[in-house]
């Protein structure tokens, strides 16, 4: 970016099931390559977009940000970078039902099914007539079962390792209960039993580093067949029921056989939002295709500006 004049990025807000997406649609340098290769062009060369864009003053802790960009794979309407408060994401489903909502908004595309391409793969969306959004996900599976970690302050916890397009550690039967009013402690164990894994070298394929864990519990009505708490990467708490969240949860059930082919799951987030998917087999060992529906709102536009004599123009980082 320029030392001595303003730079400009024009953002699109939306939310999906609480959770928010700040859409950047207009001001980023130049990218090419595959998504792999230009997201690592944006955190090597550009990241001060992420900072800019996500933390205070301009945004918050919890706030997911995605950058739409063009791409050099066929039949895609857009490509997807996206990140966080902590770094760079391989997939979020929560930011792509929010960037089809976006890119209808924006008169770019409409009902029906379109392809985005994003550094996991490419996914499709579908946008339907009641203004839900399904995508069809990257391949998900269980990769470990029964894991165990020894926690610093929770003792000894037991979990699934799943990749729904992130890698997940998912629990049940440990911790809080899942409930708004328990989202400080639940947060305590979830970043402890993150930290933990890590510090342990427990792992996903090839090394992936796990961190998002989801914690599940019952649901509060006969609307959702769960209830789940996600926290993130970087230590902010998914307001949604999370979309790879839920994929690597499908991915898990379908792994112990609990979860048919076309059956639907419907996962309520802390909120009670709820995302409704189901699976279909790949044929490639027990990995599915996830596709996960949900709805998102449009909820603002606004133009950043970025002073260069502004001692927080990139985000306040500490």
């Amino acid at each position: 970016m320029s030392s001595n004049s303003y730079t400009t990025l024009k953002i699109i807000d939306s939310h999906t099931g609480g959770e928010p997406t700040r859409l950047i649609t207009s001001g980023v340098p130049a990218l090419s390559g595959s998504m792999i290769e230009r997201r690592q062009q944006v955190a090597v060369h550009h990241d001060w977009i992420r900072t800019s864009t996500l933390l205070e003053p301009r945004g918050f802790e919890a706030m997911v940000g995605a950058i739409l960009t063009e791409t050099d794979t066929p039949d895609c309407v857009a490509g997807a970078i996206f990140f966080n408060n902590a770094g760079y994401l391989n997939m979020c489903i929560h930011a792509t039902i929010g960037i089809a909502v976006t890119l209808k908004y924006m008169g770019r595309i409409s009902e029906g099914s379109h392809k985005i391409d994003t550094p996991a793969g490419v996914v499709t969306v579908h946008l339907h007539e009641d203004e839900s959004v399904s995508v069809e996900n990257v391949p998900s599976y269980r990769y470990k079962s029964g894991v165990e970690v020894q926690t610093v302050n929770h003792g000894a916890v037991k979990g699934d390792i799943s990749w729904g397009g992130n890698w997940f550690f998912l629990i049940e039967g440990y911790g809080p209960e899942v409930k708004f009013s328990n989202k400080e402690a639940l947060c305590h164990f979830t970043i402890d039993v993150m930290n933990s894994l890590e510090s342990s070298g427990i792992k996903g394929a090839n090394g992936g580093l796990v961190d998002h864990i989801e914690v599940f519990g019952a649901p509060d009505n006969d609307e959702a067949d769960s209830k789940n708490f996600v926290m993130c990467s970087g230590g902010e708490y998914d307001r949604s029921p999370c979309g790879t969240g839920t994929s690597a949860k499908l991915a898990a059930l379908y792994d112990k056989g609990t979860l048919k082919p076309g059956q639907l799951w419907r996962q309520a987030s802390i909120l009670n939002t709820v995302f409704t998917g189901s699976v279909e087999p790949t044929g490639d060992g027990n990995k599915v295709i996830p596709t996960v529906s949900g709805k998102a709102w449009v909820n603002g536009e606004t133009t950043v500006i970025i002073n260069p004599k502004d001692p927080f123009k990139f985000g306040i980082q500490q």
